[in-house]
């Protein structure tokens, strides 16, 4: 049985952990912790570990967020894994820094990211993983504030936040959505339905 686990993000030294790069800072969180290396590969860099007979591929695309359904196409049918083994973690402006949501299908919400994969999947039907970064930008800022750095007091709810997306990503790969969304969604910290772009 396999899995992808997809992290959005965009590549490059001036993106490294910005807010619109949650996705590819949880990944790199897990291939620390678990000591396994991401290598180059088409569309994405990857890397694999087993959770007991799992077979679990981590996925950074390198096609840039608003192309990152390239990544995901090839990657799900190169190692043939089916559409409700796919997990896609991405950043939110409408939940509070560090807020978790998981949800087994949905809108892309006003996400270029997500947007990208359902207009290539031609499917909103897979689970994501929306991480809050918050929203403290004024009119016609939302731009520079995802592409910008984490403020110290959001780090504060972004750091433990990541962690807990790590065992939030290996229950759904272990027991599946629901148990993932009942045990690790957070209950409060929505604020407003739109989200990055």
């Amino acid at each position: 049985m396999k899995y992808l686990i997809a992290g959005l993000g965009n590549i490059g030294s001036e993106y490294s952990e910005t807010r619109h790069n949650i996705g590819f800072m949880i990944l790199d969180a897990w291939a620390k912790a678990s000591d396994i290396v991401f290598t180059g590969g088409r569309y994405a860099q990857t890397a694999e570990t087993k959770l007991r007979n799992r077979q679990t591929i981590l996925c950074k695309p390198n096609t840039y967020m608003n192309l990152s359904g390239k990544a995901i196409r090839y990657w799900l049918e190169k190692e043939k894994v089916p559409l409700q083994n796919l997990l896609v973690i991405v950043d939110d402006i409408a939940l509070d820094p560090g807020i978790i949501r998981i949800k087994p299908s949905g809108s892309d919400g006003g996400h270029n990211g997500l947007k990208s994969i359902s207009e290539i999947l031609g499917s909103n039907d897979f689970a994501r993983m929306r991480i809050g970064i918050g929203s403290e930008f004024s009119k016609g800022r939302q731009s520079d504030y995802v592409l910008g750095q984490f403020t110290e007091s959001q780090l504060t709810d972004i750091k433990p936040a990541i962690d807990k997306a790590v065992d939030a990503v290996k229950c759904f790969v272990l027991e599946g959505i629901q148990p993932a969304m009942n045990r690790y969604n957070t209950k409060a910290g929505k604020k407003k339905e739109s989200n990055s772009e």
